[in-house]
């Protein structure tokens, strides 16, 4: 790994364990009786979900979310004995994959219960799945009317075994929003269609809004890593990852010089500039462009200029001596400057911060069931 580290452009740390104390905090906050499931859809928010996963399952996890089949089937092998539920649910003539991979399917749809229901009494067997509600989203569920249809129909429910019932909120991340409270009610009106089954509501930021919305399993993603759940309070979560970009060429500038494509900075006085080896191909975005920073010993320095696709540029004229250096590693991304700071200077969220985290950094992973 050092070698590898050494001749990377950047450097991507990832603290497993911190993974794993996040998952422990959002457990512990939940109201007794409830458990504490964790979502790695896109690929454990891009951080590697092969990695992420096992530690989460080694840390007492056993129930887990991801979006697509792919996701699931190549994640069972990994999670022995652990439970894999698919939030995109089947689409038409894949139902086999799920029975092939030990996956449970969330139907989000009358035609998908429909062709879950067909399917299972082809096999001759009451097949389980999550029955995924809409509560005022209007994204992926069953409105209240079709989910009465369903507790309704004895055919169905002779074909189907529901282990959940589950919702998403619109507006956990803003407490006094009045659409929380209004899809509590209505989860808790359509769960009482069906008696008996669990029911998930809250995801990261949902788990701070009260017991009342926890029911029986919590869903938290992006707050396991690291990402802040509750925008108007200090982030309770444990800081996950690291990024150091490495340092190609450090020049000399003239008052006046001017920097990157567009020539959009200038520079003001003689001084010294960083050529960092990370760009937007890497999930740096070009809105950064003059709008980031990074740390070189502690000293924050700013990021001038436009982000290209492989590089960027920092003034290091505050650095003594030879602190920026060819080789060195500038922080890109750390305690002081985070994934939520990063989304917020870039006009998004932590959430597309991580999810855009490139492929070519050397990724190198802390703790975990081998660490």
């Amino acid at each position: 790994m050092s070698e590898i580290a050494d001749r990377a452009g950047a450097v991507l740390t990832i603290d497993l364990d911190a993974v794993v104390a996040n998952w422990r905090l959002l457990a512990k906050r939940m109201r007794r009786g409830a458990r504490c499931a964790a979502v790695v859809k896109a690929d454990a928010y891009g951080l590697g979900a092969d990695r992420v996963a096992p530690a989460l399952r080694a840390a007492g996890c056993n129930r887990f979310f991801v979006a697509t089949i792919d996701e699931g089937a190549a994640l069972r092998p990994l999670l022995p004995g652990a439970e894999i539920f698919v939030l995109s649910g089947p689409y038409r003539h894949t139902e086999g994959d799920f029975v092939e991979h030990g996956l449970v399917p969330v139907l989000n749809s009358p035609e998908q219960i429909d062709d879950w229901a067909a399917f299972a009494r082809a096999r001759g067997s009451r097949t389980p799945a999550a029955l995924h509600l809409d509560t005022g989203m209007s994204r992926l569920g069953l409105s209240h009317g079709q989910a009465e249809a369903v507790a309704e129909s004895t055919a169905t429910l002779a074909a189907i075994q529901p282990i959940l019932v589950m919702s998403h909120l619109a507006c956990a991340d803003l407490p006094e929003h009045p659409l929380n409270r209004r899809q509590l009610a209505a989860f808790t009106a359509a769960r009482a269609l069906f008696p008996g089954v669990e029911g998930s509501l809250a995801a990261s930021s949902g788990l701070f809004l009260g017991e009342e919305w926890h029911a029986d399993w919590g869903r938290p993603g992006a707050a396991l890593y690291g990402v802040q759940p509750r925008p108007d309070r200090p982030n309770p979560m444990a800081h996950v990852v690291r990024l150091e970009g490495r340092i190609i060429q450090v020049r000399d500038v003239d008052a006046g010089d001017t920097v990157g494509y567009g020539a959009t900075h200038r520079v003001a006085d003689r001084g010294k500039l960083a050529v960092v080896a990370v760009g937007y191909a890497d999930g740096l975005f070009r809105s950064l462009s003059s709008r980031w920073h990074g740390f070189v010993g502690g000293v924050r320095v700013p990021l001038v200029g436009r982000v290209s696709m492989d590089l960027i540029i920092f003034d290091v004229s505050g650095l003594p001596g030879e602190t920026a250096r060819p080789g060195a590693l500038i922080e890109l991304l750390g305690p002081g400057n985070t994934i939520d700071e990063m989304g917020m200077a870039a006009a998004t969220i932590g959430y597309e911060v991580l999810t855009s985290l490139g492929r070519r950094y050397c990724r190198r992973y802390l703790g975990g069931p081998a660490g």
